[in-house]
């Protein structure tokens, strides 16, 4: 969109406060994106600028001015990686919490992907903005995933990844105590229809298999062991929260009372795929990173 864009809208059959019926009516955009078109008085009602408190009535003319998308560059960044294995069809990358996987519309710098576009050459299926990724994980998420360095390999990597052949193992402090050491959540995955920033469990969502054991207790904390069977996004912390027992420190799906940090729990422990040209077996492990062994022995201290 290189030019302003101007959306129009008349409220029918609707009530309730305009942020909330607009980002319902215009699905590109979240609550959060249109409250801010509205604080910059891009939100048009009836000929007159409103908040987003206001309450829409029947017959409402809404214009709504969607200034231009700016520009996005995709530079290459001299960013410290953590590199598990390479060769020359993929990387396994240890990506610390707090980094991003792919840049985005606003957001182009200090990614894992401008790390790696100084590092090597990366596959061209995804995009412009995601090249190489082949799953991602969350940006407090911390820990292994692969990336492709050409499109065959690419396309390989994704196909097993479909077919599940492809092993992921995470490591999570969850709220709470279990009565079982283990259990498998299915349960389907789709955008939360209440808020589009959330996914949730839905009846007609996509189909969603997390398989759980619980590693180690806590006074009401535990830790566990998640394999996903498939790859939604935000998978295990809309599942564990689903069942009653978020992952620690999630600001999203989590409580507000939660162990302190920088962001949820939750750590790619360990990674198995098969290389694209040999057939070969391959699989890899981490370390717990610093934050999670901290929280883990003072948890530990606690107990005793």
């Amino acid at each position: 969109m290189k030019n302003k864009q101007i959306l129009e809208s008349t409220i029918v059959n609707q009530s309730g406060r305009l942020d909330k019926i607009l980002a319902t009516d215009f699905s590109a955009f979240s609550r959060n994106q249109i409250k801010k078109l509205i604080d910059q008085d891009r939100v048009i009602v009836n000929g007159k600028p409103v908040l987003a408190k206001y309450l829409v009535q029947d017959g409402d003319h809404v214009v709504i001015k969607v200034p231009p998308v700016k520009k996005t560059e995709l530079l290459p960044e001299k960013i410290p990686l953590d590199i598990v294995y390479e060769d020359d069809d993929l990387i396994v990358v240890n990506k610390p919490q707090g980094m991003v996987v792919h840049p985005s519309a606003g957001h182009s710098e200090h990614t894992l992907v401008n790390a790696l576009l100084s590092h090597a050459p990366l596959s061209t299926i995804n995009g412009e903005f995601r090249p190489g990724i082949v799953h991602r994980i969350d940006k407090d998420t911390s820990g292994l995933l692969m990336v492709a360095k050409n499109n065959f390999a690419h396309e390989h990597l994704s196909l097993d990844l479909k077919s599940h052949k492809t092993g992921r193992k995470y490591l999570a402090i969850v709220h709470g105590n279990f009565s079982e050491k283990r259990g498998t959540i299915k349960a389907p995955i789709d955008r939360d229809p209440k808020n589009r920033q959330k996914q949730a469990v839905v009846a007609n969502g996509r189909e969603a298999v997390t398989h759980f054991k619980v590693l180690e207790s806590f006074s009401n904390y535990s830790l566990i062991e998640a394999v996903l069977e498939t790859g939604r996004t935000h998978q295990i912390r809309v599942h564990m929260a689903y069942i009653g027992h978020p992952v620690a420190g999630d600001p999203l799906y989590g409580p507000r009372k939660t162990l302190p940090g920088r962001g949820q729990y939750l750590f790619a422990s360990s990674l198995s795929l098969t290389q694209p040209h040999t057939g070969k077996e391959l699989s890899f492990s981490a370390p717990l990173p610093d934050y999670f062994q901290k929280m883990l022995l003072k948890l530990r201290n606690l107990n005793e």
